[in-house]
């Protein structure tokens, strides 16, 4: 059985692939990494080691032309300032609609192009990272189990029962992903979450104030931050 996993970059991703990789060896797994116009082009350097450091195939997609009429603060032609906040507050401020860096149906998008490049590359499934604390509050609704279930049926259906989508943390806290990847020595000194992909995390992005909480939930330094940096 062969997997492909939608890697980013990130914590959650990575741990995916080192899940998938646990469970069917480097050969049978490839990684899918994608460029959108992100402010955070880190991430695509951070998921090229990654892929090296496990030793699997990685292929890049460009799909930044789609997101050109979005003004999404995570994308590098936005007018908006990237939020330094917990989510929380900038749901508060939202009033129920998904945070300004929420890009308009990228996982649906990137589910999409997966699910047509695993099966010409012969994967029976497709991983990716969504979890709980993205989904809550419908921060990121594409990070939901109700978007998770309704898109694993229509890849099953529409690739004629040949693909299974899986989402391992999709009801986990971004605290017990980090806690699986410990387990697995996942190389989280090699991953970037910072929005802003700077030459150093800016330590107030909500991605940044989450990622934080799950490694001092787990009572263990976060290996990608040198002393004395900010978190």
């Amino acid at each position: 059985m062969k997997a492909l996993v939608l890697l980013s970059g990130g914590v959650d991703s990575t741990t995916c692939l080192g899940m998938a990789v646990d469970e069917f060896g480097r050969k049978n797994v490839c990684t899918l990494s994608v460029s959108y116009g992100q402010k955070h082009t880190k991430e695509l350097k951070a998921a090229k080691q990654v892929a090296a450091y496990y030793e699997v195939e990685h292929i890049n997609l460009d799909l930044e032309p789609i997101f050109s009429y979005s003004n999404c603060s995570l994308l590098t032609h936005s007018s908006l300032d990237i939020p330094k906040e917990a989510y929380a507050k900038q749901l508060d401020q939202c009033g129920g609609k998904p945070v300004s860096t929420y890009v308009p149906f990228r996982n649906g998008l990137f589910l999409s192009s997966a699910a047509s490049i695993a099966l010409s590359k012969g994967c029976s499934l497709i991983y990716y990272g969504a979890h709980s604390d993205d989904a809550a509050g419908n921060a990121y609704p594409d990070c939901s189990s109700g978007f998770h279930e309704a898109m694993s049926q229509a890849i099953r259906i529409g690739s004629g029962d040949q693909l299974t989508l899986k989402a391992p943390f999709v009801s986990w806290t971004k605290a017990e992903v980090v806690k699986k990847g410990l387990e697995l020595s996942v190389p989280y000194d090699l991953t970037w979450s910072c929005y802003e992909g700077k030459e150093t995390p800016c330590g107030m992005c909500g991605t940044c104030l989450d990622r934080a909480a799950a490694f001092e939930k787990n009572n263990t330094p976060d290996p990608a931050l040198k002393k004395g940096e900010k978190q």
